[in-house]
This record gives C-alpha cells, sequence and structure tokens, in this order.
C-alpha cells in the first residue's frame, strides 16, 4: 500500500512539532532552573569571598593589636608571638566555617 503525499507531509509536520516540543520543554526544564541556580551559586560565591576577607582583616587586627600592646613583654625572640595568635584565631575560623559545612541538614 502506497502512502500519498498528503500523508507523508502531515508525519513530517507532526514530527517537526514533536521536536519544537521537545526542545522547548528542555529550555523550559532546564534553563530556568539554572538561572536561578546561577544567581543561588553567585550570591554564595559573593559571601564567601566578604567572609573570608573579613577573617583575613579580623587576623590582621588581632596580630597588629597584639603587636602594639605587647611590645614590650613580646620584644626579641618573642616577637614571633602575635603571629602565632593570629593564625590560631584563623584556624579557629576554618574550623568553624568546616563544622558548618559538614553539619547534617535536620
Amino acid at each position: 500500500m502506497a502512502r500519498s503525499r498528503r500523508d507523508d507531509g502531515s508525519f513530517r509536520e507532526v514530527v517537526a512539532d514533536l521536536v519544537r516540543l521537545v526542545v522547548a520543554y528542555a529550555k523550559q526544564e532546564t534553563l530556568g532552573p539554572l538561572g536561578s541556580l546561577g544567581r543561588f551559586v553567585l550570591f554564595g560565591v559573593i559571601g564567601a569571598l566578604l567572609t573570608s576577607v573579613g577573617g583575613f582583616l579580623l587576623s590582621l587586627a588581632l596580630v597588629r593589636a597584639l603587636q602594639s600592646e605587647l611590645s614590650g613583654p613580646l620584644g626579641g625572640n618573642l616577637s614571633w608571638v602575635p603571629y602565632v595568635g593570629g593564625a590560631v584565631v584563623a584556624l579557629a575560623f576554618v574550623f568553624v566555617a568546616l563544622t558548618r559545612m559538614l553539619k547534617a541538614p535536620r
């Protein structure tokens, strides 16, 4: 049984409609969520950078405060002690951040 020209054109239209429908669905289900996910990631990265800079500046402020306030007792061979204090504060900051990231959700 031979197909008529009209059936062949109708089949092509159905296939073209199906392809358009699948492409539109894929765009709707991927590009929309990716846009909101991109915004979420952007705010997360900006927050992480600002928090890191703030933590670094706080550690640096602690080092400078210890150097200026305790320059007499911590002078000479003990001039490294303020740097250890700043490093301890920075490590405490990292520890708190890691425990928050690894904490199981409720």
